[in-house]
């Protein structure tokens, strides 16, 4: 059975379940036909990436056969090339294939959507002239687009140094820390934090970003149920009793990784419970802001905010620009004594090359106006709009019978599809109506929770909202996904 991500279980009837389970397999097993008759016949569409004579195979694995036989099917659903700003309405770029969508080709057209994917959530990409551009292009005339180098060597700047002080003040930390990647900020300050007979206990759901860091650090690691206070401190209680593995000395620290807003459930973490438990068991704590700083509280400052924890009983607060701040790259706020140590041993400050100064503007913008410091109270429509909404957009995919997952107040807003096929219909039929959704399937979600997952907009009007919703009801009644009225 399938079972919603959150404290709610969402029951699925057995023949859901099925049709789904039915279709993979037969994906698979007239994929592996297929494969079978081109070695056999050398003739298939992927005889070009035969293997040299005396040469192992490089892609033989269950990855290549899922890439080979079932995405490429439907990879017309995911990449899809835009020609303008990813604001409240998008211009998609017309691909068409002419051997099995093995490849794609632009035809020279595009269509105008509404859209409902892109991590837009204070609408800077639709109001940037107006609100950031004077600030942002002046940059230009002092300050280039890359500096060219890591901020060890030639790459630091004032720009940088005012960025990691806004940061450091907007979440109530000591000092801050930049990176020129989202994904790089978790993926290399994990294995600057911890290591050998250490040991990090993660959410089940935690970003990949996080798994991958976690893995690198060569730290032990452990998971919870997702979102739940009362297993990690299961987890927590064995940790602390038993110690290390074979000898049961105790470790040398642990640390609790969660998100603020989980990016494929939008579920809003449960912080108070888990500062609560990590206190009790002396661990630290460690929160991926990147979906809510900006998008939860009443002044955007996240998690901490909106749930009333204090900053400081969080360890480490890590966040990335790309969702509320128009921007990229992301940051770690924390003591000063923990910013010191990363800038000296974490190989996405060492290494990296620096964040474009221009980007830095564009962030610092964001953040001036998020806060009132450019006259106007901008930012706090834009919060409140986002929050409005984000909960009218999922009162109505609840309404309409739809499989809602997440919390109220989330911007991210996914519903369950269940069936490879739904997935890619819905997502044609949302497009031929235009609008832009984003559909995930598996290896990003469990084989059976395929979704489609909005991300909602300040910028977006209720004439908008209206349309959006008439074109998923149409489209879901369409690939008969209105699981909650049928059942």
């Amino acid at each position: 059975m399938g079972k919603k991500e959150t404290d709610e279980e969402m029951d699925v009837n057995w023949l859901t379940s099925l049709c789904a389970y039915f279709q993979y397999l037969t994906m698979i097993l007239i994929g592996h036909i297929r494969d079978f008759f081109g070695t056999l016949t050398s003739i298939s569409r992927y005889s070009a990436t035969k293997t040299a004579p005396g040469f192992a195979v490089l892609l033989q694995s269950w990855e290549s056969f899922f890439t080979r036989r079932l995405y490429n099917r439907v990879q017309d659903k995911w990449g899809r090339p835009i020609c303008s700003a990813p604001g409240g309405h998008i211009d998609i770029m017309e691909r068409s294939s002419n051997d099995g969508n093995a490849t794609l080709y632009l035809t020279g057209k595009s269509l105008n959507c509404l859209n409902l994917g892109s991590y837009n959530y204070l609408g800077f990409a639709d109001d940037w002239k107006e609100t950031c551009r004077d600030e942002v292009v002046s940059a230009l005339n002092q300050w280039p687009l890359s500096v060219c180098s890591s901020r060890k060597n030639y790459g630091n700047t004032v720009v940088h140094e005012e960025l990691e002080n806004i940061v450091a003040k907007f979440v109530g930390k000591e000092a801050a820390a930049i990176f020129n990647m989202g994904y790089a900020t978790n993926a290399t300050t994990i294995p600057a934090l911890m290591g050998p007979e250490t040991l990090i206990i993660s959410d089940s759901l935690n970003h990949t970003s996080i798994v991958n860091g976690s893995r690198a650090s060569g730290s032990m690691i452990r998971v919870f149920k997702h979102n739940t206070p009362k297993h990690l401190e299961q987890v927590l209680r064995e940790a602390v009793i038993h110690g290390q593995p074979r000898h049961h000395r105790p470790w040398k620290k642990i640390l609790v990784m969660v998100e603020g807003i989980y990016s494929m459930e939008g579920v809003i973490c449960k912080l108070p419970e888990i500062v609560k438990i990590c206190k009790k068991y002396k661990a630290y704590i460690y929160v991926d802001e990147a979906h809510s700083i900006g998008a939860l509280g009443k002044t955007g400052r996240g998690i901490c905010e909106y749930t009333g924890v204090d900053p400081n009983d969080i360890d480490i607060l890590m966040g990335t620009f790309t969702k509320s701040f128009s921007g990229m790259g992301g940051y770690i706020a924390a003591s000063r004594e923990v910013i010191n140590h990363l800038k000296a041993n974490c190989t996405g400050l060492l290494y990296h090359t620096a964040m474009s100064p221009i980007v830095c503007k564009q962030v610092i913008r964001a953040f001036n106006v998020i806060m009132g410091n450019d006259g106007t109270n901008n930012g706090k429509k834009k919060i409140d709009n986002l929050i409005q909404n984000s909960n009218y957009i999922r009162q109505g995919c609840i309404d309409l019978g739809l499989h809602v997952l997440g919390d109220v107040n989330s911007p991210i807003i996914p519903f369950l599809i269940y069936c490879p096929s739904k997935l890619s219909a819905f997502s044609d039929e949302c497009l031929k109506r235009g609008l832009a959704v984003v559909v995930v399937g598996f290896p990003a979600t469990h084989l059976l929770l395929c979704r489609c997952r909005i991300c909602v907009s300040a910028n977006l009007k209720k004439e908008d909202l209206d349309f959006a919703l008439k074109v998923i009801s149409e489209c879901a009644d369409l690939t008969c996904i209105k699981y909650n009225k049928n059942m």
